[in-house]
């Protein structure tokens, strides 16, 4: 796997060859970069469920300003460190959490401070998006004019809204697919 775009393009990315990890393929990634265009530049990237990284990292390395990269498993926190290591990242731009995702966006919620321009959540298929998608939708980590992208499969049929998020946008591919959810105006408190 390697950075397709930016200042870090066709860097090697390390990642686990275990069968449960499913890393965001090519095409989504640079169809997630394509739809995302000039609004990645400068921006607070949140990577939920980050895996190897490889979405965050593709994010700071097409000029977002900030990644946070939220995942539980600690193998693969150390993944994520050392793909952004090999990228030569300024600590500054990012942070690494080992924990579950519900639990960061409950704290995020308490801490109003903590909201993001750009939410990606990349579970693993199977489980349950509820729990997540409703703290968003209450406003956890969320700022006026965020997105939030979810990668499911194209069979997951998710709520067209959720809260104060709506879906403003699907993108099909194949068994996969990337849906854009956006605060509704004066939702956000």
């Amino acid at each position: 796997m390697h950075v397709l775009a930016g200042k870090y393009k066709n860097q090697r990315l390390q990642s686990s060859l275990s069968p449960k990890v499913k890393p965001t393929v090519r095409r989504l990634r640079e169809a997630l970069f394509n739809y995302l265009g000039d609004q990645i530049e400068g921006a607070r990237f949140l990577d939920l469920c980050a895996g190897s990284g490889s979405v965050g990292i593709e994010a700071l390395s097409r000029g977002a300003g900030h990644a946070t990269f939220v995942e539980r498993s600690v193998k693969f926190c150390h993944f994520i460190m050392t793909n952004l290591d090999t990228c030569a990242v300024d600590e500054a731009e990012a942070d690494v959490v080992a924990d579950d995702a519900v639990l960061f966006l409950e704290r995020a919620h308490a801490d109003e401070t903590l909201a993001w321009d750009i939410i990606f959540y990349d579970p693993p298929y199977g489980i349950d998006y509820g729990p997540v998608l409703a703290l968003i939708g209450a406003g956890a980590g969320l700022a006026m004019d965020s997105l939030l992208v979810v990668e499911h499969v194209t069979d997951l049929e998710l709520p067209a809204a959720i809260g104060s998020i709506s879906i403003i946008d699907a993108m099909e591919f194949g068994d996969s697919c990337l849906t854009v959810f956006a605060p509704r105006l004066n939702q956000i408190g």
